[in-house]
């Protein structure tokens, strides 16, 4: 998915974008575990750390080699309904 920033300019990782509900939502149904880690102040190198041993906040789904992040989960985490 890409995403733009208000004066139309695309950010260059996601821990440059300003995540707000809406934003979040926006997402679809799952997210890569940068992204999550970008909404919840986790760092890449963190995020990943935290999926490898079980210890990421939110439930994790593993594709192969990927990791998804259910956003439903990070909302409930976020305590948004």
């Amino acid at each position: 998915m890409v995403t733009t920033t208000s004066d139309g300019q695309k950010p260059s990782r996601a821990q440059d974008q300003v995540w707000t509900i809406d934003a979040v939502r926006d997402l679809g149904i799952t997210t890569d575990i940068e992204t999550a880690g970008a909404i919840l102040g986790i760092g890449r190198t963190k995020a990943y750390a935290l999926a490898k041993t079980n210890d990421f906040p939110v439930r994790l789904l593993r594709v192969g080699r990927r990791y998804l992040v259910p956003v439903h989960a990070i909302l409930k985490l976020l305590g948004v309904e």
